[in-house]
């Protein structure tokens, strides 16, 4: 990441009232952070981020707005958004979607784009599995950590 998209990231913070905004792509991960006066307070970059995946919850939680697991079943998660912007179910409009309800998806296969900062970050599942929902509509602005699918994951 260059400085001037660390500007645009600081000018999104205080565009949308963020306290705290986290991004990684491409191996680098970077989280700002404001101070008491509205300014930021903390840079961290990391060089080399190790991908971790969450191990699967025996039983699901009760129900509540921000549920992993969602059903009774230990194999079913949901891919959450990693960053504030808009989705995009595909490379273009004119594009077919990455995937579809019922598609099969592996671990490294991008399922979506998210536009931040005018700058289009494709995300990828983590898992593998299949597509039994999608969350989001195209072109719809997202939260961090918003869930954007349900996923069916497979050994």
């Amino acid at each position: 990441m260059n400085l001037k998209e660390i500007k645009e990231m600081i000018n999104l913070m205080n565009e949308n009232n963020l306290t705290e905004l986290e991004v990684e792509r491409d191996g680098l991960k970077i989280r700002l952070k404001k101070g008491k006066a509205g300014e930021v307070e903390e840079v961290e970059e990391v060089e080399e981020v190790e991908e971790v995946t969450p191990p699967l919850p025996q039983k699901a939680p009760p129900a509540e707005e921000r549920v992993e697991v969602k059903k009774e079943v230990a194999n079913i998660i949901e891919i959450k958004a990693p960053m504030v912007g808009t989705f995009y179910r595909a490379p273009s409009p004119d594009a077919e979607p990455f995937v579809e309800v019922g598609s099969k998806i592996e671990e490294d296969q991008v399922i979506c784009i998210i536009e931040a900062m005018k700058l289009m970050n494709e995300i990828k599942s983590g898992v593998k599995g299949k597509v039994l929902e999608v969350l989001v509509e195209n072109g719809e602005a997202v939260e961090f950590d918003q869930p954007l699918f349900r996923v069916e994951v497979s050994q």
